[in-house]
């Protein structure tokens, strides 16, 4: 039995393909797999390893030329677990796409699940995406990624679990690779393909097009479900491609959005993310690097995408660095581009222009009669306001406040950096979400110094019988607007525990250091039954002892 090659038009025997079941599987896993040896062994068997169990899965791997063994590895478990895996052998067509298009025809599970050859999955994974999708009816299930090998996965989506979330109003467009579920009724009832002359990023038109026509997309961000790897040899197809071949998919991606969504806040919400991803690597550091021929031809292509789809909406919601080198790509001359990659490679910070009630980098280009760029496009009161609110706290220790009521004293640092110095009524700290109490800036050799006690009787009165965890924030007014961080504990704070009464009800504070480093203030309730439960632990302890 044979199939053809799409890339080449040859064809290429099947050395080994499984006996198809009569049963229709729960999920088709597909896989599509070129020279991914050795970590093609840890994939495969993470699947075979699924808690759903093989009989309600097919794992459908095609093989697209791989010279390093991945072939016999695949065909090795396809003889071990035959009514689980079958395996189709090709040329190589030059990319994913075409090998999972081949996958597809021959998928025959409810749902649809892509895996990246080089990636594993949770044990779990599968039995609790199916479940979830069953119960809630969702033609696309997103369950939480995690980077391995230092691999960047944006973890905004996965932030919480949620039973129905929209394309625009969600970090969706910031997570669409083919790493889901999907219904595969869906699928081809929209004849959903990947396009097979993307090199790179093949997935994404797919995913967007999926996640539009979706009825329901589910996020579960409770169980680790997929472990995406990057290569200790950098050579995953995502990293390995040139910038000229992520500006030709890049432009396909973002052509493919803009003719599905018309222009306006929907179109931008999608946008943005190419704009921040896809164009924005392309004119990193690394750029300089470049040929000078390559760097035109860059510039040119990323010129006409700035023109056609970069409206306010996405230039400012950028970073600054992305910020002013799309700018001037769009609106300036390749050497403007250069000029502002060199102020940032070579001179490092940028020098800041403070105005009454604005900050403004000092990029080239910034009030340049030639090019004419609004001010409003080196802006960056927003992150130097966010930089002001950066302290660690040093001191902290339990004090009576003015009234001699019980109250918690907090001493801060914080960086020496900032362009405007902060004002007295311009920062304060504040125990969760009260009003806050005002401190006393300092300035000392290693930074700013402030300080406040913070009273504990407002903490427990609305929910007097609830243990709470309670952040300690650092408020900052700069620029016309408020900014909240929290307060960094570098160390575990020295004060102790401390038992307080307010009205009728006792209560343990206790200040703390939680597990990303913040300065928080457990307050629990002490109720008779947890007294009674104290002392019969206490002296049945003593009486083990005696």
């Amino acid at each position: 039995m044979e199939i053809g090659d799409v890339g080449t038009g040859q064809l290429s025997p099947v050395r080994q393909r499984s006996p198809r079941r009569t049963a229709t599987p729960d999920v088709t896993v597909i896989l599509a797999v070129y020279n991914t040896m050795p970590y093609l062994t840890r994939c495969l068997d993470s699947l075979a390893k699924q808690t759903i169990g093989r009989d309600r899965i097919e794992v459908i791997a095609v093989d697209d030329g791989s010279t390093d063994g991945s072939a016999e590895e695949l065909d090795r478990f396809a003889r071990r677990y035959p009514k689980t895996f079958t395996v189709v052998h090709q040329a190589n067509s030059g990319g994913p796409a075409a090998p999972s298009n081949r996958a597809l025809e021959r998928a025959t599970g409810r749902y649809v699940f892509f895996v990246g050859a080089d990636d594993y999955l949770g044990r779990e994974a599968l039995e609790r995406l199916v479940r979830a999708a069953d119960r809630h009816g969702s033609d696309i299930v997103l369950g939480k990624l995690v980077g391995v090998n230092g691999r960047y996965v944006n973890p905004a989506v996965y932030a919480r679990s949620a039973t129905d979330i929209g394309l625009f109003d969600s970090p969706l467009p910031w997570a669409l690779s083919n790493t889901k579920l999907f219904r595969r009724e869906l699928i081809e009832q929209h004849g959903l393909r990947f396009d097979e002359e993307l090199p790179v990023a093949s997935d994404q038109p797919f995913t967007f097009e999926a996640c539009l026509q979706a009825a329901r997309i589910s996020v579960l961000a409770d169980y680790t479900f997929y472990y995406a790897v990057r290569r200790t040899d950098a050579s995953n197809i995502t990293f390995g491609n040139s910038h000229e071949r992520h500006l030709a998919a890049a432009e396909v991606i973002m052509h493919f959005v803009a003719g599905r969504i018309a222009p306006g806040k929907d179109r931008d919400a999608v946008l943005v993310r190419h704009f921040t991803w896809e164009v924005g690597k392309l004119v990193m550091d690394d750029f300089l690097t470049l040929d000078r021929d390559v760097q035109e031809r860059l510039h040119a292509g990323i010129r006409a995408l700035a023109d056609q789809y970069l409206t306010d909406d996405i230039r400012h919601r950028l970073d600054i660095k992305k910020r002013v080198r799309l700018s001037l790509a769009q609106r300036g001359e390749l050497d403007d581009l250069l000029a502002a990659i060199r102020c940032d490679v070579e001179d490092g910070d940028v020098p800041v222009v403070v105005t009454a009630d604005r900050c403004y980098a000092r990029y080239p280009g910034f009030q340049d009669a030639r090019l004419d760029l609004p001010n409003s496009w080196f802006d960056v009161s927003e992150s130097v306001a966010k930089q002001q609110a950066a302290f660690d706290a040093v001191s902290v220790v339990w004090a009576p406040d003015g009234d001699g009521a019980p109250a918690l004293a907090v001493q801060a640092r914080g960086t020496d950096s900032a362009p405007v110095p902060l004002a007295a009524p311009q920062v304060r700290l504040a125990a969760g979400d009260s009003a806050g109490v005002a401190v006393v800036p300092g300035r000392s050799d290693d930074g700013i110094r402030i300080e406040a006690r913070l009273p504990l009787g407002h903490l427990v009165a609305e929910s007097p019988t609830a243990k709470t965890i309670v952040p300690i924030m650092v408020e900052v007014e700069a620029f016309g607007g408020a900014y909240r961080a929290p307060l960094q504990a570098p160390k575990a704070p020295a004060a102790g525990r401390l038992v307080r009464r307010f009205g009728t009800h006792l209560y343990l504070f206790s200040p703390v250091k939680d597990h990303k480093g913040r300065l928080v203030i457990a307050i629990q309730p002490i109720t008779a039954r947890k007294v009674a439960g104290f002392v019969y632990r206490k002296f049945a302890r003593r009486g083990k002892q005696a």
